[in-house]
């Protein structure tokens, strides 16, 4: 069976995509409270054995890591990838938001969106869920970085990862990132050529 490792997910209550059906499920977070199979700091996964997982699940995690911690974070996911595996890396896209922000003349604490947590204003967005983070009182939950296109796909390629595919709609960026040669079967499951 294939190997996933959900960094960040927070608890295996919250659904993954689906096409991770077929894949043994872990779980790392740093908070123990989501009950997670692994509970550490993404800074920290060089310490976990390498070449153990067929893929890395990362939704919107990467931007709670200070700019200069994001690589430490990437070469964590390169080391624990088996070569042909991938990374699927979702972030928050920080120009489409900008954009939207000034087309429609919005203010920081307007509503960007509506999600099944609530309404998300734009300084969520910007500097992590403002409820969550006043509800836990804990510093993790803040953003501490953002993404564009062009930024987040040269940071992943720095880190080492040699093919880099992305799509982006919904104020989001979606990556898929492979170790060395892609393998065929994970190409076919994004639809990669």
């Amino acid at each position: 069976m294939k190997r996933l490792l959900n960094v960040g997910g927070n608890s295996k209550n919250i659904a993954i995509p689906a096409h991770y059906a077929n894949f043994e499920h872990l779980l790392l977070d740093i908070d123990p409270k989501g009950l997670p199979d692994i509970v550490c700091d993404a800074r920290l996964l060089q310490t976990l054995t390498a070449g153990q997982f067929d893929a890395v699940y990362c939704s919107h995690n990467l931007e709670h890591y200070y700019r200069h911690d994001v690589p430490q974070v990437l070469a964590g996911f390169f080391h624990v990838l088996k070569d042909g595996g991938f990374a699927q890396i979702k972030v928050p896209d920080i120009h489409e938001v900008m954009k939207i922000v000034i087309e429609k003349g919005m203010d920081v604490e307007d509503v960007l969106y509506q999600s099944s947590a609530g309404p998300i204003m734009v300084l969520d967005v910007l500097y992590g869920y403002s409820v969550e983070i006043e509800r836990s009182r804990e510093d993790f939950y803040a953003h501490k970085t953002g993404f564009t296109h062009k930024s987040l796909v040269k940071i992943i390629k720095a880190s080492g990862f040699s093919e880099v595919f992305t799509t982006s709609g919904d104020l989001e960026i979606n990556v898929i990132a492979f170790k060395g040669i892609p393998n065929p079967t994970a190409q076919k499951l994004f639809n990669i050529i």
